[in-house]
């Protein structure tokens, strides 16, 4: 019977040494460049993404994207740019010419990948203290959207309307920058 318990005893050790020199220290990986230095492949996608086990991370653009470049003189987005991830509430700032605006607000859409319309909000004008948002210069603004995460695909566009009370086409413009929905 000693026997039997001293060889339970040194299997055990055995195992547990073995589980010991072989284990592998699990890596946290919080964000894409800690998800590429795991050895996770990049999807080659704009932005990069990386997937490390049930997550997916997106790699971080410091640049504006072309849309935003294009319209920089008349938007600027602070808050939020093309390729980000967004959960809901979202809360964008920026700023706008004040010819954007009409009454002080424009229109603000977000759809899924296939162009539903998911959230519409109005972007209000926050003109500084005594200030004015009927001007030519830039003027901050923000707005919230509330949605539910689409059950299908996760990315989707922000569209950023030009408010036109006239309707007519030659007034119209927007800013339209891809996301992604967390």
């Amino acid at each position: 019977m000693k026997k039997l318990i001293h060889l339970i005893v040194i299997i055990i050790v055995i195992i547990l040494i073995t589980k010991l020199f072989t284990q592998e220290d699990k890596i946290v990986v919080t964000n894409f460049e800690e998800c590429i230095a795991a050895g996770n492949p990049a999807m080659e996608s704009w932005p990069r993404q990386c997937i490390s086990g049930d997550q997916t991370f997106i790699e971080v653009i410091d640049i504006i994207s072309e849309a935003e470049q294009a319209k920089n003189d008349l938007i600027r987005l602070e808050s939020i740019h093309e390729g980000d991830s967004i959960s809901s509430p979202l809360t964008i700032t920026g700023e706008a010419r004040g010819t954007w605006f009409f009454e002080g607000d424009f229109p603000v859409i977000l759809t899924d990948w296939d162009g539903l319309i998911i959230a519409e909000g109005i972007a209000q004008a926050h003109p500084p203290a005594g200030g004015e948002w009927m001007v030519e210069d830039f003027v901050p603004f923000e707005v919230t959207l509330e949605f539910d995460k689409p059950e299908y695909k996760d990315n989707g566009t922000l569209i950023f309307q030009k408010d036109n009370p006239s309707d007519s086409s030659e007034n119209d413009d927007a800013l339209e920058i891809s996301i992604i929905f967390e």
